[in-house]
């Protein structure tokens, strides 16, 4: 302890210089917004690399699982394509993945998953020099994973649907019945489906997908299937829980959707002036 106490006193000086140092670079961020900006976009960028860094190895662990999921999803692509040279109808075939609208799909890797608190994000190896902006859809071939929600030159950070700020618009696969998809910070593999009225026929192991109500995901994409439902307190709307068809705690690859037509739409719908 006496040897800690000669250290401190031969340096303190240069201690003191470090930590008027450090108070000074934290003010100069704070209170200048370009200061603060290029900080945050600094910081980012390392962080982005630690995470991609161990990624790697944590993607070599799991090769086998991923190319499994490749080898699914080529064999899906095949039988559509054996189908259509069939002349069987392309809408039959593709059926709930069929999607209205025009939509541009990007590829991209997680390099972090967060899973077991509150508000869980996820950050990808994409951003905007790859054509990622907020507000993008991110799916696997399982089902939806959340929305983009901040992005930088190089990666992007996705707001997971295991977070509490997370609603996302969703119906049953049978009917036109729909609600919001949240979540209540219990179970990555069980998320919620709520405000579906008392009126919607309800069966354990029915399909949930994506309403096409937003210009983020588009009708039809899967979510998961009903695991169990209750009215709530008015006996007016089910409280649905749904067992999630993507594995939450164990996402390698990724689709980013971009909505093509989504400028279009929303300048449609903005108010004209005077109204």
């Amino acid at each position: 302890m006496q040897q800690i106490f000669n250290f401190l006193i031969r340096n303190k000086n240069s201690i003191l210089f470090l930590i008027l140092l450090a108070v000074s670079i934290f003010l100069t961020i704070q209170n200048h917004a370009f200061q603060k900006s290029r900080f945050i976009s600094s910081a980012n960028f390392v962080t982005g690399g630690i995470y991609s860094w161990s990624n790697n190895i944590n993607t070599y662990l799991h090769l086998d699982e991923y190319n499994e999921r490749l080898l699914e999803e080529n064999n899906k692509l095949r039988n559509i394509i054996s189908n259509i040279n069939d002349s069987i109808s392309v809408e039959k075939q593709l059926d709930s993945t069929s999607f209205e609208g025009d939509y541009l799909f990007r590829t991209a890797r997680v390099i972090n998953n967060n899973f077991a608190k509150i508000d869980n994000y996820l950050t990808l190896n994409r951003g905007e020099n790859s054509g990622i902006q907020q507000e993008y859809g991110v799916i696997t071939s399982q089902g939806i994973v959340g929305i983009v929600d901040r992005v930088n030159n190089e990666y992007s950070r996705v707001i997971s649907i295991l977070n509490s700020r997370s609603r996302i618009n969703a119906q049953l696969s049978q009917t036109n019945h729909f609600g919001s998809l949240v979540w209540d910070g219990k179970d990555p593999n069980i998320v919620q489906l709520i405000d579906v009225p008392r009126q919607a026929p309800l069966k354990k192991g029915d399909t949930i997908i994506t309403g096409g109500r937003s210009l983020i995901f588009p009708k039809g994409l899967p979510i998961g299937s009903i695991e169990d439902f209750k009215l709530d307190q008015t006996q007016s709307y089910y409280t649905i829980n749904i067992k999630l068809f993507n594995d939450m705690t164990n996402i390698g690859y990724v689709y980013v959707i971009e909505n093509i037509n989504r400028d279009a739409v929303e300048a449609l719908e903005e108010p004209s002036n005077g109204q």
